[in-house]
């Protein structure tokens, strides 16, 4: 799960040097037009639907793996 998250993020970021410590608050690619398609790829991937709740919380690597963990 881990690999695929990160690959959606290094490829909707375009940033291939992204790691699991990658952030809202230290990646300035990811804005908030570049989050939302990380959302539609995630959903996508997995075959979850996330609450626009559930977007807002989500603002890391970190985030986004607890997230998916509790959907699955």
């Amino acid at each position: 799960m881990e690999e695929k998250v990160l690959r959606i993020l290094r490829t909707v970021l375009e940033d291939n040097s992204l790691d699991c410590k990658c952030s809202q608050d230290n990646c300035e690619a990811w804005d908030s037009l570049r989050h939302l398609n990380i959302c539609f790829e995630l959903e996508g991937e997995f075959g979850v639907v996330f609450q626009p709740d559930e977007m807002a919380k989500m603002k890391s690597f970190s985030d986004l793996i607890d997230l998916l963990k509790s959907k699955m």
